[in-house]
């Protein structure tokens, strides 16, 4: 088996323990040729390299990906690490010291929009969990 494909599949393995097997369905679902070699760089590249090591725990990854995320204002990928944190272990108190670090060294405009993506998700999820 190659190193790539192992890569792969521990990709997978990961990304599904961290966002569930339901979005990774639906993603899966949605490849088409055009985005199919983005999905499997993310899946080698994120989940199989970056996520997947041991470096760090996941409540800890989690929380400098929401970071992350909110300083440099990518904010479309914010509900789902937040819906992640149900997994890795990062609670919502967590998360609200991610942004208030975030709104000191990157900016208050940025850390709010985050914590509102972070409100409206945190409440989507109480209504229709996974």
């Amino acid at each position: 088996m190659s190193e790539r494909f192992d890569r792969y599949e521990k990709g997978m393995t990961v990304r599904r323990r961290i966002l569930g097997d339901a979005h990774v369905d639906r993603a899966e679902a949605a490849k088409t040729p055009l985005d199919e070699p983005f999905q499997q760089l993310i899946t080698e590249g994120a989940w199989g390299n970056v996520w997947a090591s041991d470096g760090i725990s996941d409540r800890e990854r989690s929380m400098l990906t929401l970071a992350l995320l909110a300083a440099l204002g990518n904010f479309d990928e914010i509900p789902m690490h937040i819906r992640a944190t149900a997994r890795t272990g990062a609670s919502k108190e967590d998360v609200l010291e991610v942004f208030q670090h975030v709104a000191i060294y990157a900016g208050v405009p940025r850390a709010n929009h985050a914590l509102k993506l972070a409100k409206a998700t945190y409440a989507e999820m109480e209504t229709t969990p996974e």
